[in-house]
């Protein structure tokens, strides 16, 4: 798996609350940036600003198609960062953070 990604930040994105609802919707597959604002209530600047390191080291990718933004997620990607026995630890750290915040 490609390094060159600070783990720690891409875990961070994936159980934010805001961030990890867009994300969520881009695993069921590709959404459009209209589609997304009406989920998130952002507009796609707030969404893009949120993706962005996401979109940078390849776990989202956006493309643009009929003058329309379009986003999806690489599933494989993510399920590789998680699966990946260093980052066992980060993970659980992300979910108690999550569960820090949720109480």
């Amino acid at each position: 798996m490609d390094n060159s990604f600070d783990r720690e930040k891409v875990i961070d994105c994936m159980f934010d609350p805001i961030t990890s609802e867009i994300i969520a919707e881009l695993e069921d597959g590709q959404k459009d940036s209209k589609y997304l604002e009406e989920k998130s209530s952002l507009s796609e600047t707030e969404i893009r600003e949120r993706l962005s390191y996401l979109i940078d080291h390849g776990f989202i990718t956006e493309s643009k198609k009929d003058q329309k933004t379009i986003f999806s997620a690489n599933v494989q990607k993510f399920s590789l960062l998680m699966e990946d026995g260093e980052n066992f630890g980060a993970a659980i750290e992300g979910l108690e953070k999550m569960d820090s915040f949720l109480n």
